[in-house]
């Protein structure tokens, strides 16, 4: 029995995987069991944020893994405090919960928020703004506020409370405020939504209206956040530092955590017994967070990544057969005037270059640390099949 029958034998069929066995990696290049190589665009859909097993990574991991690998929370341990502090310290919010995927961050964020409200106007204010087209998770929870008809199936009842506006709509956004309305949840480039970023008029009027009437923003930075667009937080580039935001994907470099971020006004609203997590602040994956944002908030790093994104766009926007390329920074959308996006990520695949979709583009998440030689090498595969 294969491994891909081996798994499709034992595991649920939820995912729509492409034919091939990933087996080893290093840096940014990847081996399937055949000992076949890709340089990966995509990162593990953003996670693996540093490639594979940066040395710096693997270290930090392996050394807390001999240490200590897990203890409850009812307990402290040095490597949580000290991660935390260096999360905070390098985004300037006063405190986080610990949890372990973005789901999990925006979950913490909408309990956060709504608590807020109800600790200081009482029931009834409650409800929750997010766009259409956005995408914040998949419990039940985040699926209700997740802005696309296309999820909202099965599972009924879905959990109430959520209200759709249409991204860079003031008039739309600005109609469904109300009195009922704790908090506006956002994502500054929209991922799963087509790597569409929204306009600084349409995130500055979210932050003015909010303002007036003591609503919480919440910026869902799960795939924007630790660098991916050149900046710590995305919404650092807008001029805006959100009361609430959620951090996961590339936080531990490729192992599973997130953090929900609060400032000093909601630092203190989610008290004893109102919110946990059995593995959130684990010590191993605390230890990984560490390495990476060590590494992300180096001298010139950043700065690197803007120069690469830079350089990624125009020379997508070169090839014939690119009708837009979308997003910010090492979060990238590329619209085709022909081609089908799944059609070029299988031809890619089979030319040793891992790349994703959204929606109908082609969608580029490369690790943060890429080096030029792979980013022209995995970019002259791409040219070779769009315009072929």
């Amino acid at each position: 029995m294969t491994t891909q029958e081996k798994l499709s034998a034992s595991v649920m069929g939820t995912y729509g995987r492409f034919p091939v066995v990933l087996e080893e990696g290093k840096d940014n290049v990847c081996r399937d069991e055949n000992g076949k190589s890709y340089i990966d665009f995509g990162s593990g859909i953003g996670t693996s944020s540093l490639g594979y097993c940066n040395d710096a990574w693997t270290e930090a991991v392996c050394t807390q893994a001999k240490k200590l690998q897990h203890t409850s929370n009812l307990y402290y341990t040095k490597v949580q405090a000290d991660c935390a502090e260096a999360i905070c310290k390098a985004t300037g919010y006063s405190k986080l919960f610990y949890c372990n995927s973005g789901a999990e961050s925006n979950e913490c964020a909408i309990k956060l928020a709504r608590k807020y409200s109800f600790d200081k106007y009482g029931k009834g204010r409650h409800t929750i703004i997010t766009l259409v087209n956005s995408f914040h998770g998949r419990t039940m929870c985040t699926l209700s506020a997740t802005g696309q008809d296309v999820f909202h199936n099965y599972f009924f009842p879905f959990v109430e409370g959520f209200r759709y506006a249409e991204a860079n709509n003031i008039e739309d956004l600005k109609s469904k405020i109300d009195d009922t309305v704790c908090a506006v949840m956002m994502e500054y480039v929209q991922g799963e939504g087509g790597v569409n970023a929204l306009s600084q008029e349409f995130v500055d009027a979210v932050y003015e209206m909010c303002g007036e009437k003591d609503i919480l923003v919440i910026a869902d930075e799960v795939q924007t956040g630790v660098g991916r667009t050149g900046t710590l937080l995305a919404g650092e580039q807008f001029g805006h530092k959100a009361d609430v935001t959620t951090l996961a994907k590339g936080i531990a470099g490729g192992l599973p955590m997130g953090a929900c971020l609060a400032n000093e006004k909601c630092a203190e609203v989610l008290d004893k017994g109102s919110h946990g997590s059995t593995f959130g602040g684990n010590p191993v994956c605390c230890a990984a967070a560490m390495a990476v944002l060590k590494t992300v908030t180096a001298d010139g790093f950043l700065s690197e990544v803007q120069a690469k994104a830079k350089y990624i766009r125009e020379k997508l926007s070169a090839i014939k057969g690119v009708k837009s390329v979308s997003g910010l920074g090492l979060m990238i959308g590329v619209e085709l005037e022909e081609k089908a996006a799944l059609d070029v990520v299988n031809a890619a695949l089979e030319k040793g270059l891992l790349v994703l979709t959204a929606k109908t583009k082609v969608r580029l998440l490369p690790p943060l640390n890429i080096t030029y030689d792979e980013i022209d090498k995995g970019l002259e595969i791409l040219k070779s099949i769009i315009e072929g």
